[in-house]
């Protein structure tokens, strides 16, 4: 109130208009009937407020309009300051009150313009009746929308955080399920109601088949952008598709890929995994997704650089990594006539060994394609390993451990 007995209204470029004390009295009276015709414009206009007001969706907006035109009045009386902090939750409710019905904020901001526009329609016949002049009405248009895009603004921010709240309360399930799925579970004491369950709360339709990738950790990046960008910090930020599982900042960093042969051509996820230089573990059903992260990480541990296409034609790989000490058991006995050779030549005809075990007859000709050496060259190595392994070479089980020793070995 000022000393003239009337009431200042902000100009929100600095200038101040003083209203008539009068004008709050009669914008009062107005907001009986106002109200209900704004309710009606935006119920006749948005269609997503077309449907009956009723229950709490119906209680949230008219108490919204209602408190809106009561305090803009309060304000022109008061001379303008901050939204009323007890009125703030009304404006709150009404923007979380859009998440929770699905939509985004276009319909509640459209609602808010064209509930303006209804009030100042209504508010400068007022004016006009009390003989304001056109700069007073001016102002009170001005202060009109001001206050709409501050309420507006409150309903944003509560849309953002209740946005933040449930991706927060999401990502929690999804980490939950993500354990729930990668953890071995040899009692089978999670059941397929309880699985199903963890997968409904964490939106994410159970596939049938998955597969692993164990990940290296997350790459400091460099301060002040100083020196090159290291492995591992490109993919800081990158948005993985909505389907995929991902653990990313934990002891033990890992991903959970449904669809593998869908998500794993993903260019995020080929990205991920090269800049955290992932190991992809082999398709399994979803039973066995503990499995496919356990074999992953015995790949990354010991056959790095195994990527998406890899992991399915490393199972006997796999199957020598389960037992180490019995695989170098193994390679002493049936390796041993390599012993007495100069390191180079037990090199040489390790490796003709093996592509005389792999390849379909194992012969020369054979043998020099695949070794990409001169045929000649091949049969004097195959009359080496003759003299050296003799009846080994023709017996089933000893050319099985045979190959099984000389994979492990120049793995």
């Amino acid at each position: 109130m000022n000393a003239s007995g009337t009431a200042g209204a902000p100009g929100f470029g600095g200038a101040w208009v003083v209203f008539p004390q009068r004008l709050g009295a009669e914008l009062r009276k107005e907001n009986r009937t106002l109200a209900a015709e704004i309710i009606h414009e935006i119920r006749q206009q948005i269609p997503e407020f077309s449907r009956p007001l009723s229950g709490q969706f119906g209680t949230a907006i008219q108490n919204g309009v209602e408190t809106a035109l009561a305090e803009f009045v309060d304000r022109i009386e008061e001379g303008g300051g901050e939204l009323d902090a007890q009125r703030l939750p009304v404006y709150r409710a009404l923007g979380r009150g859009e998440l929770s019905e699905g939509r985004s904020l276009d319909a509640l901001q459209a609602a808010y313009r064209l509930g303006a526009r209804v009030a100042y329609r209504r508010y400068v016949r007022v004016a006009r009746r009390l003989s304001l002049g056109t700069e007073a009405v001016a102002q009170l248009a001005e202060t009109a929308f001001t206050h709409i895009d501050e309420i507006a603004a409150a309903s944003v921010a509560a849309y953002a955080q209740a946005q933040a709240d449930a991706a927060g309360t999401l990502g929690r399930r999804r980490h939950r399920l993500l354990v729930l799925l990668v953890t071995p579970d040899p009692d089978h004491a999670t059941t397929d109601d309880a699985l199903l369950q963890a997968a409904r709360d964490a939106e994410w339709p159970l596939p049938r088949t998955v597969a692993a990738a164990a990940l290296g950790p997350r790459a400091p990046v460099p301060r002040d952008g100083a020196g090159p960008t290291p492995q591992g910090a490109v993919s800081r930020g990158l948005r993985l598709p909505a389907p995929v599982l991902a653990d990313l900042d934990g002891p033990a960093p890992c991903l959970l890929v449904p669809e593998p042969a869908v998500q794993l051509a993903d260019p995020r996820v080929r990205q991920l995994l090269h800049d955290r230089a992932g190991t992809t573990g082999p398709v399994v059903p979803l039973r066995q997704a503990a499995d496919s992260l356990r074999w992953a990480r015995s790949l990354r541990a010991h056959a790095p650089g195994c990527g998406p296409d890899d992991a399915d034609r490393r199972l006997t790989d796999l199957l020598l990594l389960s037992d180490p000490p019995l695989v170098r058991l193994m390679a002493a006995r049936r390796l041993a006539p390599l012993d007495a050779l100069t390191p180079k030549q037990r090199d040489r005809l390790a490796h003709t060994l093996l592509a005389h075990l792999q390849t379909p007859h194992g012969s020369a000709p054979e043998l020099a394609e695949r070794l990409a050496i001169h045929p000649q060259t091949a049969r004097q190595r195959l009359h080496h390993l003759q003299r050296l392994f003799g009846a080994q070479l023709t017996d089933p089980d000893a050319r099985f451990e045979l190959e099984a020793a000389l994979r492990a070995e120049l793995a």
